[in-house]
């Protein structure tokens, strides 16, 4: 189980890589239209291999729609749009903050739940991890803003689709595996249908193009998920969650060596804080208002929901 937590940081964290590397020879919209026909074809043979069979209830389906979209093809785009302007590594940290933007959208969303005060400080300490990033000292008329925010708003339509996944599909007890190949699937027929209006420019496909929409496709969306679901089965969703820690550590590497691409001191010191707000508001570290307990779990427990993709 091990070698499999380290294959998914692996393969979540090299995801921005991919996307970098797809921009190469294809449009945005044309990235994520490939990585989620891979993906799906990935599922779909996982689902048959397994034998497991895609829910039948149309109210089901109608909520994976919505899934689909703040999930896969909403995010997706965002990420490819903004890897136009900024590093891979800048985008696998900005991914690092979904669960705190998991945390807000169940602060909203859930308000029959209240929070623990531990699990607030952690949301507003991981948010002074952002503004370092973004380090708004600098300016904030430099054309890769748009694209930092861009990230941002990827990470928070993860979050809502986590909490929407609790509120109206998580309750369902539908199979993981299922579940993921429809939403995925239903986000390749949306870009399919909007392919002749946003993705018909011209591709200059390489091998290094192909390989990494098929990697981004097959393995981060495909395969890593079912890595995933066996991680949370045997650790649970908590440890399995430990996962976004490490990403960005591998997505920041992987694009200062493969790519060359620079690293401001503001980026890993921002991502640590962060990192430090996700470990609080999950618990993980002592603070002097207490630690996040099982009472009212809502913006920790909505933040340990296992991911499906990195949020590239």
């Amino acid at each position: 189980m091990l070698g499999q937590f380290a294959m998914l940081a692996l393969v979540w964290g090299a995801s921005f890589l991919f996307i970098k590397v797809g921009l190469e020879g294809l449009s945005p919209t044309q990235v994520v239209l490939g990585r989620l026909l891979s993906g799906s074809a990935a599922l779909v043979v996982v689902s048959l291999i397994s034998r497991q069979r895609p829910p039948r209830d149309p109210v089901v389906w109608m909520h994976l729609v919505v899934v689909s979209i703040l999930l896969c093809v909403v995010p997706f785009l965002l990420f490819a749009w903004a890897e136009q302007r900024v590093s891979s590594g800048l985008a696998s940290i900005y991914n690092a903050t979904t669960p705190l933007m998991t945390g807000l959208v169940a602060l909203v969303a859930l308000r029959h739940e209240r929070p623990q005060p531990s699990a607030l400080a952690g949301l507003l300490i991981g948010f002074a991890g952002v503004l370092v990033v973004l380090a708004p000292w600098r300016g904030l008329t430099s054309g890769d803003v748009l694209s930092q925010v861009a990230c941002l708003a990827a990470t928070l339509s993860y979050g809502a689709a986590f909490v929407y996944l609790r509120r109206f599909v998580s309750p369902r007890g539908l199979g993981a595996i299922p579940v993921a190949t429809v939403q995925v699937g239903l986000g390749a027929v949306i870009m399919l249908l909007l392919a002749p209006f946003t993705a018909a420019t011209q591709i200059h496909l390489s091998w290094q193009v192909v390989a990494s929409i098929s990697a981004l496709g097959v393995m981060g969306t495909g395969i890593a998920y079912v890595w995933n679901t066996n991680i949370v089965a045997n650790w649970g969703a908590t440890n399995a969650s430990t996962v976004t820690y490490l990403t960005p550590v591998v997505g920041v590497l992987l694009g200062i060596v493969v790519l060359g691409e620079p690293l401001s001191w503001n980026e890993p010191l921002g991502a640590l804080i962060v990192v430090a707000g996700i470990a609080i508001s999950q618990g993980r570290l002592r603070t002097p208002l207490g630690r996040a307990t099982s009472a009212d779990p809502a913006p920790a427990e909505a933040a340990r929901q296992p991911r499906m993709h990195p949020g590239s």
